[in-house]
């Protein structure tokens, strides 16, 4: 199923998609993290509307980011793709390493917005603005200490992530957590694919274009710690949680790491990407 939070003349509801049409699953659950709480029995409900339920045009209404606001931080990981990591490194005049462990940190949970929603970019704030398309995957269950072998048992569904970076503040506060949350720096959608639909995320194709060219073109297969990998790690000693939201990284291309960099602008317009998922439209504006 491709599950979506939408708005229209009567207010914000989850819903389930169908073709070019939603069904409302307002009566199984207030929003989509209140589906993951149901478990099993929430999605089979949901399975059961998609089929029966009335759906209205997706024309007539507003698609929001599925989570529109999770309940704690997303949860990303840093310099997961060898290229990637390479370019960072050079791009910062540091002799190029791979990291033995997955590299940890957060966007505030603010930070989220739509689909098509404007990415505000305020001269004062920051002038290396840069795009990161990542694959996320949603949490669906509670646990700790989890392995490899049992990580996608824990795994609700995936969706996209633009992981937006202001590269001056990384440097200038020595941390991602400030360049990383600004206002509507998370794009996310456009929709939750459960984990039935992807039985194997390493074969999806992920990329990013820039006012048409492609920037960023890779392979989630390509990741240097894997969807397990990162359950594993992440688990140890610190709990998962129902809606807990982990943006996986993001493949070699952004701005940082052209010669010279190349960040974005107002009036620019990104469009992250990922097979079986969809796309993410968002455009650059300037900061009113």
């Amino acid at each position: 199923m491709r599950l979506v939070t939408y708005r229209d003349g009567e207010g914000v509801h989850p819903g389930v998609l169908r073709g070019d049409e939603v069904v409302s699953l307002a009566g199984i659950a207030p929003d989509l993290l209140g589906l993951i709480d149901a478990g099993s029995p929430g999605l089979d409900a949901a399975r059961t509307m998609l089929e029966r339920g009335a759906g209205v045009p997706l024309s007539a209404v507003t698609l929001l980011a599925p989570i529109p606001r999770p309940r704690q931080n997303v949860i990303c990981l840093g310099m997961n793709y060898v290229a990637h990591a390479i370019e960072s490194d050079r791009a910062r005049g540091r002799e190029p390493r791979l990291p033995k462990f997955p590299v940890f940190f957060t966007k505030a949970a603010h930070t989220v917005c739509g689909p098509e929603d404007d990415v505000p970019l305020d001269p004062k704030v920051t002038s290396e603005l840069d795009y990161e398309v990542e694959l996320a995957f949603v949490i669906g269950r509670a646990g700790m200490n989890i392995t490899r072998a049992e990580a996608f048992q824990y795994v609700f569904g995936y969706t996209i992530v633009n992981d937006i970076s202001a590269r001056d503040l990384q440097s200038r506060h020595l941390q991602f957590f400030k360049g990383k949350s600004l206002q509507r720096a998370c794009p996310m959608g456009p929709c939750i694919v459960t984990a039935d639909e992807i039985p194997d995320p390493a074969q999806l194709g992920i990329r990013l274009r820039l006012n048409g060219e492609t920037r960023q073109d890779s392979h989630v297969g390509d990741l240097i710690f894997d969807i397990p990998a990162i359950i594993e790690f992440f688990s140890l000693g610190t709990p998962l949680e129902p809606g807990m939201v982990f943006a996986t990284g993001t493949p070699a291309g952004v701005g940082l790491g052209r010669t010279p960099p190349e960040y974005m602008r107002p009036g620019d317009v990104m469009e992250a990407e990922i097979d079986s998922i969809g796309v993410l439209r968002n455009r650059v504006v300037a900061a009113t």
